[in-house]
C-alpha cells in the first residue's frame, strides 16, 4: 500500500531543467561616471551562466540555481579547483501550510511591483537574491511577509561582520486588484549594524540601527492608456547618527494604440540632502534593494552603486517603442536635475541622456539585444561626478541570451 502511495505521488511530480548563457560585450567611455578628456574607452565581455533545476511534487516546490559570472579573460585557461567561481544563486523550498497560506524558505529572488524597492536587478550579471523566509497568502488580498536575520557563523557572539547589506530585514507586501486597477503597498524595516571598535580596530559591540520605507504603488490600464505611480517615504536612523526623512514619487503614463507602437512619459523625484541643511537630518532617499538599471537612464549614473546619500534626483523622461517584423526597438530620453542644491552651484541641471536599444528573437531559445547610450552632461554633473563635461560620454553593448529548457514528468 505504501509503495502504491509513493508511486502515485511520484506520478504527479515534474522536473524542469533549464539553462541560461548570457555573454554581453560593452564599450564604455563614461558609463556610471564621467570620463576624463584623456581617458580612453574600455571594451570587455562578461558572461552569466546558469543551470536551473525546479522540482515539483504534490505540496512541495523546490528550486536550485547554479550560477557563474565572469569577465572573459579574468581566469587562467588552466583553472585550479580553488579558483572555481560557481555559486548558488537560488536554493529554496516552498510548501503549503493551510488553505491559501504557504511558506518559502531559502535563497531566493524578490521582485515586487515595478521593482523600485525590492527587485531582482536582472540586468546585472550577478542579479540580486536574499536569504530569508517568505510567508505567502493568496485570498481576498495577496499578502507576502518576508523575514531575514543574518549572522557570520561565530557562535560566541551576536556580531555580524558578513558581506550583506543588512543584518536583519522584514517586509510586508499587500496587493489587490479592482478590475482595471491594481493597488499595492509595501513596508520594509531595514536593520544594519553600527559597530563600536577598540583601539586595535576590532569590533567589541554592535547595535542594530533601523530605517523604515513604506508606501503605495498603483497601476491602471484602460484600453490604449495605462498609468502607474508610486509614493514612498523613508524614516528612521542612519549609522552615522542622523535621523532620516526622505521620499520618492513617480508618475508614468503609456499610450499603446496597437501591438506595434507605444509612447510613454513620466517623472520621478527622489529627495536629496543639500549642503546647508541641518547636519543632524538626512533627506536622501535610498531605493535599497531595487532594480536600479530600470530607472533613471541606462548609463546608471544614479542609485546603481552610487549617488546614495547625495543630492537626490529629478528625472523627466519620454519613451518610444516600436515592433517591426519581430524586432523590438526603443528610444528613451531623460532630462536630469539635482533635487537639492549643490555647494556654490545654484544650477541644478545635470544633463540629458539618450538611450537607444533593441532586441530580436533569433529562435525559440536565442535572443539578441543591442543598445547605445549618449550623455550630454552639464558642469553641475561634473562637479557631482568628477571627470569632464567636455569629453564624449557614451556606452554601447551587445548581448546574446540562450535559454534552453525541458520539462520531465516523473
Amino acid at each position: 500500500m505504501l509503495a502504491l502511495m509513493a508511486m502515485g505521488a511520484m506520478a504527479q511530480s515534474t522536473l524542469k531543467v533549464s539553462g541560461e548563457f548570457r555573454p554581453r560585450s560593452e564599450y564604455s567611455h563614461g558609463y556610471g561616471t564621467l570620463a576624463g578628456l584623456d581617458q580612453k574607452g574600455s571594451l570587455f565581455t562578461s558572461q552569466r551562466t546558469r543551470v536551473n533545476l525546479e522540482f515539483g511534487i504534490k505540496n512541495v516546490k523546490t528550486k536550485v540555481s547554479l550560477q557563474d559570472v565572469r569577465i572573459w579573460g579574468n581566469q587562467p585557461q588552466q583553472v585550479m579547483n580553488e579558483d572555481l567561481a560557481v555559486s548558488i544563486h537560488e536554493a529554496w523550498a516552498e510548501t503549503p501550510l493551510i488553505r491559501g497560506l504557504s511558506l518559502r524558505v531559502g535563497r531566493q529572488e524578490l521582485n515586487y511591483d515595478n521593482g523600485r524597492i525590492l527587485g531582482n536587478s536582472n540586468w546585472n550579471q550577478q542579479a540580486r537574491v536574499h536569504d530569508l523566509a517568505l510567508l505567502k497568502y493568496s485570498g481576498f488580498v495577496e499578502v507576502h511577509f518576508g523575514l531575514a536575520y543574518h549572522e557570520s557563523g561565530n557562535r560566541k557572539n551576536n556580531i555580524y561582520s558578513g558581506p550583506d547589506a543588512y543584518k536583519t530585514l522584514q517586509f510586508l507586501w499587500l496587493n489587490k486588484s479592482f478590475g482595471d486597477l491594481k493597488l499595492s503597498f509595501i513596508g520594509l524595516n531595514n536593520g544594519i549594524p553600527r559597530n563600536t571598535l577598540n583601539d586595535n580596530g576590532e569590533i567589541v559591540s554592535q547595535k542594530i540601527i533601523y530605517t523604515q520605507t513604506f508606501g503605495p504603488y498603483a497601476e491602471y490600464k484602460k484600453g490604449e492608456l495605462s498609468f502607474a505611480g508610486s509614493a514612498y517615504y523613508q524614516t528612521g536612523e542612519l549609522v552615522n547618527g542622523k535621523s532620516l526623512s526622505a521620499y520618492e514619487y513617480l508618475l508614468e503614463t503609456t499610450w499603446k494604440p496597437g501591438k506595434d507602437f507605444s509612447l510613454g512619459a513620466g517623472y520621478e523625484e527622489l529627495s536629496g540632502s543639500a549642503a546647508d541643511l541641518d547636519p543632524a537630518k538626512a533627506r536622501s532617499f535610498n531605493p535599497l534593494y531595487g532594480t536600479g538599471h530600470k530607472f533613471n537612464g541606462h548609463m546608471d549614473y544614479f542609485f546603481v552603486g552610487n549617488h546614495i546619500g547625495s543630492v537626490g534626483l529629478r528625472d523627466l523622461y519620454a519613451k518610444v517603442g516600436y515592433l517591426i517584423k519581430g524586432i523590438s526597438l526603443g528610444v528613451d530620453i531623460h532630462q536630469f536635475w539635482a533635487q537639492a542644491d549643490l555647494v556654490n552651484k545654484p544650477n541644478r541641471a545635470l544633463g540629458t541622456e539618450l538611450d537607444f536599444y533593441g532586441s530580436y528573437k533569433i529562435n525559440e531559445v536565442t535572443e539578441l539585444g543591442i543598445g547605445y547610450s549618449h550623455l550630454l552632461p552639464t558642469e553641475t554633473m561634473q562637479l557631482l561626478k568628477g571627470g569632464s563635461a567636455d569629453a564624449v560620454q557614451n556606452w554601447a553593448w551587445v548581448m546574446f541570451t540562450f535559454r534552453p529548457a525541458a520539462t520531465i514528468k516523473l
